[in-house]
Order: C-alpha cells, then structure tokens, then sequence
C-alpha cells in the first residue's frame, strides 16, 4: 500500500512491520464499510482510490509503537485495538475528503474522479456521512466509550474549524490568527488525536503522549499548510487532484495572507484583478508568479520548516526508539513532499 513510509526506507525492520499492519488497517477498513447493497459498496471500491499517504494510520501505529514502555526495543507487533483505531481515523479523514470535493467542486483526487463528479453531490454527501457513521461504529467495538467521546469532540472540532473557512469566504482581509484557528481544528485536530490515541493504547507515560499529541497537532499544520501550497504552486499531475480550489472558492491560504501583507500596491492591485477573474487561462500561472516573486511562497514554507522543527522537538521528550526516528523522518517527509 502506498504511504508516507516509502520516503523512510532505510528504516527496514520498522518499515517492513508498518507495511504488515497497514495492510491488516486496510482489511478492517473495507471489511466494516462493506455493505449488502452492491451500489454502495462500488462507491466504497471507488474511493479506495482516494487512500494515498495513510498518514493518519502510520502516525496512530508509529505512537504506539513509540510509546511502548520498552522503548528503544522494536515491538513484534502491535495490538488489534491499535488497528482499529488506525481505520477509525482513516474513515473520518476519507469523509472528509469527500466532503470537501463537494464543497470545492472538485473533479479529480489521487488521479480518479471524485464522487461529486461522477455520480453528484447527493451521493457523494450521503456516502461520507456512511464513512462517519462507519467510524464511530467500529471505535464502539472497542468497548470504551470515552474513545468514542473524544473523536467526537474532535469531528465537532474539525467541521467548526471547515465553518469557520466557510464564514470567511471572499474575505480578502483574513489574518493568520483566523487561518490558523481554521487549519488548527479542520486538519492538526484529528492528526493530533490520531498520534496520542496510538500512544495511549500502548499504555504510555502522560508525558509522553502529551509529547506525540503535540508533535501531531504541530505536524498537522505544516502539513495544511503544504497542502494549500500545492493548491496554488504545485503541478496537477504530480499532486493529483484538482488545483487552484482554494481561491476559486474564496479560501485565502498562508502564502495569499503573506503577499497581502508585504505586497506594493502595483502587485495588490494586479493580483485582485486575477482574482476578480481578469486573465483567462492564464491566470492561475500569473497569480503563482506573483507569490514567487513576492516571496509569499518562501514565507509560508518557512513557516512549515519552523512548525517541523517544534514537532521534532517535541519528540525529544520521548524515549528513543526505531519508531522515534521514523516519527522524526516523516516530520520532514511532510513539507518536502510534492502531492
């Protein structure tokens, strides 16, 4: 299965273990999203498509495995609890995926077609509330309710964090304190709950899944904010999915918040004609020309390089371990990634 792991191969032993449990994650996923109903399970085949990076499950394992008591000792497995919760966060992410093309209108994710275009908006709503709905049925086969509480304190946070966005649509004068606020709950809340959940059901010392809750909620917004770079800068055959979105929904990103703050007023004004419309096919090149030159683009990857090296940070509060390195390794593997 693909994933952020294929960046860290040189980490074999613990490389080959993530690539047997993700495997047995990938099971339990489409195993309890099965349905008797042919219709939707070819809508549950279709987006397996979507699973690209895996991210939210290889950080789920790999603090478990980082929060076992033996520390430095590489583990031989992990627990079925730990799977478990590994597809729970996958299920989650992957409604909101879905949710998000139809709020985007998007026709591409991971070089498929999404839901929305192919078979409409209805369907492609209903099919990511069955995933939600799916999610918190498995995470009841754990038998732990407050589990089961927390993730739902965590998807009220991320929609709250996705209404939020949705409010400050066409408000051109959005500050990071409001992005932030925004990304921080849609995207680093659930990669946050994802790295202390692993942690916890390893029975880890408090202080260190306070450690990996942090790690992930700082990972979590560099990778936003990586994201939202690729959506103005990136290619859209290497990246896969539609581009541009952001801004023909009226989303202002980091690097657009950046280049409204620094830009001359020449710049600022040609940069609101692109967005008003003005220049055809070719505007989308131009606005990304303008956040090169204007050093938007530097400035928002600097602060990914900065939000990486807190999240690496904090895992020097955590035993050393095979699993720490590889924590440490897909920290970077986040900004540098190019899809």
């Amino acid at each position: 299965m693909p994933g952020l792991i294929h960046h860290v191969e040189r980490h074999r032993p613990i490389h080959d273990l993530l690539a047997g449990e993700l495997d047995a994650v990938d099971r339990i996923f489409r195993r309890h999203v099965a349905s008797d109903l042919p219709a939707v399970n070819d809508l549950c085949r279709h987006i397996a498509k979507y699973q690209g990076k895996m991210l939210r499950p290889t950080l789920t394992l790999l603090c478990g495995l980082g929060g076992r008591p033996e520390g430095a000792v590489l583990p031989q497995r992990l627990s079925e609890a730990h799977r478990v919760l590994a597809a729970v966060g996958e299920m989650i992410h992957m409604a909101t995926l879905v949710h998000d093309d139809v709020l985007d209108e998007s026709d591409l994710r991971r070089n498929a077609a999404t839901v929305n275009h192919l078979r409409g908006n209805e369907t492609a709503v209903l099919l990511g509330d069955y995933l939600i709905s799916n999610a918190f049925h498995l995470c009841s086969t754990l038998g732990r309710p407050e589990i089961n509480r927390r993730i739902g304190e965590t998807t009220n946070e991320l929609c709250a964090g996705e209404l939020l966005q949705v409010h400050h649509r066409d408000d051109w004068s959005i500050d990071e304190a409001t992005y932030f606020a925004i990304i921080e709950r849609k995207t680093a809340s659930l990669i946050s709950l994802c790295c202390r959940l692993g942690a916890e059901q390893s029975e880890a010392e408090s202080s260190v899944c306070d450690a990996l809750g942090a790690y992930g909620r700082l990972l979590g917004v560099a990778f936003q904010i990586q994201d939202d770079l690729l959506d103005l800068v990136g290619e859209e055959r290497v990246v896969g999915k539609s581009l541009g979105r952001d801004l023909e929904k009226g989303k202002l990103t980091l690097p657009m918040i950046h280049f409204f703050g620094s830009a001359g007023a020449s710049s600022r004004s040609e940069m609101l004609e692109c967005l008003a419309g003005v220049g055809g096919t070719g505007r989308p090149a131009r606005i990304a020309s303008l956040l090169v030159a204007g050093g938007a683009v530097r400035t928002a990857r600097e602060t990914a390089f900065s939000l990486v090296r807190q999240a690496r940070a904090e895992l020097s509060r955590i035993p050393d371990s095979p699993a720490r390195r590889l924590l440490d390794d897909l920290a970077c593997a986040v900004i540098t990634r190019e899809y």
